[in-house]
């Protein structure tokens, strides 16, 4: 069983960044969603080998993928790399700056705070290595979108 906070937080988290959405413009949207998309996809696989490997535990008694780490895969992450890219896209030193910045944020006193809440910490992972875990598929998702521009360009 979930706990409430455990939920309120994986609502809360679900319902907030997607909103975000509604304000990033039509064209925004169209353009940076399959970037987005992609990187759901690619987190959930970084995930699924993440709880294989034990890198983190959550605190619920049940040990259940999709009430745990999915939320993480799916909720904040294309929000999030969508706003990045339409703010940063075209500048990659600006692109990596901001990641670098929202990934320590999470890393450090993010997942800190995760664990005070009783939510989720880290198990077999330092925060440093978090953070690269979290940092590397930024250069990911810049490629992917570089390669969607180039496409549609061509197109």
């Amino acid at each position: 069983m979930m706990s409430k906070r455990h939920l309120y937080f994986n609502v809360a988290m679900m319902i907030f960044p997607w909103l975000t959405l509604l304000f990033i413009g039509k064209r925004s949207f169209k353009r940076y969603a399959f970037g987005g998309f992609f990187i759901i996809i690619f987190e959930i696989v970084n995930h699924l080998y993440g709880h294989k490997r034990n890198w983190w535990k959550f605190y619920d008694k049940k040990d259940a993928f999709y009430k745990d780490e999915l939320p993480f895969s799916i909720e904040p992450y294309m929000p999030l790399s969508m706003w990045i890219l339409k703010y940063t896209y075209g500048n990659f030193k600006k692109f990596i700056i901001v990641n670098a910045i929202a990934d320590a944020i999470f890393a450090f006193p993010g997942i800190e705070i995760l664990k005070k809440f009783k939510i989720v910490g880290l198990h077999r992972l330092s925060n440093i290595q978090f953070f690269f875990y979290l940092h590397y598929k930024a250069y990911l998702l810049y490629g992917i979108q570089y390669l969607v521009e180039k496409v549609r360009k061509t197109a």
